[in-house]
C-alpha cells in the first residue's frame, strides 16, 4: 500500500495499519508501565506533545499573522444563521469554512469547531451541515471547515496528498480556534471540537496540543492498530521521532482530565474500543480522580460514518459538558430532533468571493517564521 511505500522511506513513520491488533494491544500494555502514577502520566503527557508539535514541524510555533477574514454570503433561518468565510491562517494561504449561530440570546455561548473526515463533499455534505446545525441551535457557534484539498481549496489547485498537509490541517485547527475564541459572544471555558474519521484526527491532535479545547469528541478514529492511512494523519512523525514513540490511544489521553467522547463502531479499527483503547484512557482519567469525564458509545452494528446515532451520542455529551439549551429539540423518546434543518446545497456553502493571491502549494508554513 502507498503508506507502506511511506513508512520504509521513512522508519519513522506509524502509517494507516502499522501494526497488528495483537501487537498494538501488546504496545499499550508498554505504554502502561510508563504511566503508573499521575507524575508519570503528567512527564509522558509532556513528551508526547511535544513529539506531536516537533514532528509535526511546528515546534516552535510559527508567528500568527493577523486573521483576514473574507466574509461570504450569510443566509438566516428562524433560529440559526450561516455564513460562507475564508480565513487566512498563513500569509497567502485561507481556510475556507462555514460559521453557524443561533440568531437568539445575548448570553455568552458555547464554542464548537467541526473538522471533517475523508468522505466525498467534505464540510459541505449533509451530515455535517446536520451537526453544525443542530449544535447551532441549541446556543452554540460552530465553525464547519475543510482539510486542505477539499471544498475550495481543491477548486483552488491545492492538493490533499502534501507531504506536510499534517502542519498545514493542525495549523488550520490551531488559527480556527483563535478565530472562534475570539468572537466577543464565545465563552472560552466552553469550548469543544467534534470530527469523524480524519476528522477525529484533528480532533485528537488539536486537543492533545492546546488546551484551550475544554471538550473533545473524536469519533470511529482511536485505535492503538491503526494510525490514519492519510498522509494528512499520520506522513508526519508526530508518533515517533528519535525521542519518543506514542500512538493515536495516548494522544487521545492527552485530553485528559478535560472531558472526552469516543465513539466507535463495529466495522473499522474502533471495533475493539470498549475492551482495548476505552479501559487504557479510563485508567488516565482515575489517575486524575475524574472517572466521569471519559465515555464510549460503542455501535458495533454500525458502519464507518458520522451518522445519526454517533451525532445523537455526541449531542447527549456536549448538552451535558457545554450546557447547551434542548428546550426546543429535545423528542419525547430523548432524542434530539435534527428534522428542521435547512441542508443547502454544496455551491451555497462555498466561498464565491476567493482571494486574488494564493501561495504556492509548496511550504507555506515557511513563510510565516
Amino acid at each position: 500500500s502507498k503508506s507502506k511505500q511511506i513508512t520504509r522511506l521513512n522508519p519513522l513513520l506509524r502509517m494507516g495499519s502499522f501494526l497488528t491488533e495483537k501487537e498494538g494491544i501488546e504496545e499499550l500494555k508498554e505504554f502502561t508501565d510508563y504511566s503508573q502514577t499521575l507524575e508519570q502520566w503528567e512527564k509522558r503527557r509532556e513528551i508526547i506533545k511535544q513529539g506531536i508539535l516537533q514532528g509535526a514541524g511546528l515546534s516552535p510555533m510559527p508567528s500568527k499573522n493577523t486573521l483576514n477574514i473574507i466574509h461570504g454570503r450569510k443566509r438566516t433561518y428562524e433560529d440559526y444563521s450561516v455564513e460562507n468565510m475564508a480565513l487566512e491562517t498563513a500569509p497567502g494561504f485561507y481556510l475556507y469554512a462555514n460559521l453557524y449561530r443561533p440568531v437568539t440570546g445575548d448570553d455568552k455561548k458555547a464554542a464548537i469547531l467541526s473538522p471533517h473526515g475523508h468522505f466525498i463533499e467534505g464540510r459541505l455534505r449533509e451530515d455535517q451541515q446536520l451537526r453544525c446545525i443542530t449544535l447551532a441551535k441549541m446556543g452554540a457557534v460552530v465553525l464547519s471547515y475543510s482539510m486542505v484539498g477539499y471544498g475550495e481549496s481543491g477548486e483552488n489547485g491545492w492538493p490533499h496528498n502534501l507531504y506536510n498537509t499534517l502542519t498545514l490541517q493542525l495549523w488550520n485547527s490551531i488559527r480556527a480556534l483563535d478565530y472562534i475564541i475570539s468572537l466577543t459572544d464565545v465563552d472560552k471555558e466552553r469550548v469543544a471540537v467534534t470530527g469523524a474519521s480524519g476528522g477525529g484526527t484533528q480532533t485528537f491532535l488539536l486537543t492533545a496540543v492546546d488546551d484551550r479545547i475544554k471538550v473533545s469528541a473524536p469519533s470511529i478514529m482511536v485505535s492503538a492498530h491503526f494510525f490514519g492511512g492519510c498522509i494528512g494523519e499520520s506522513g508526519m512523525p508526530v508518533h515517533q521521532s528519535l525521542t519518543h514513540k506514542t500512538g493515536n490511544v495516548e494522544i487521545a489521553a492527552l485530553a485528559a482530565p478535560r472531558p472526552l467522547l469516543l465513539t466507535s463502531d463495529g466495522s473499522d479499527w474502533t471495533r475493539n474500543t470498549p475492551n482495548v483503547e476505552y479501559p487504557f484512557i479510563q485508567r488516565i482519567y482515575k489517575l486524575y480522580g475524574v472517572e466521569e469525564n471519559v465515555e464510549n458509545v460503542h455501535l458495533a452494528k454500525e458502519k464507518h460514518n458520522y451518522g445519526p446515532s454517533k451525532r445523537q451520542a455526541m449531542y447527549a455529551f456536549f448538552i451535558k459538558h457545554l450546557k447547551l439549551d434542548v428546550r426546543k429539540l429535545r423528542k419525547p423518546d430523548g432524542l434530539i430532533d435534527e428534522s428542521d434543518a435547512v441542508v443547502e446545497t454544496p455551491e451555497d456553502l462555498m466561498v464565491k468571493e476567493r482571494p486574488k493571491y494564493y501561495a504556492l502549494p509548496l511550504d507555506p508554513i515557511l513563510k510565516i517564521r
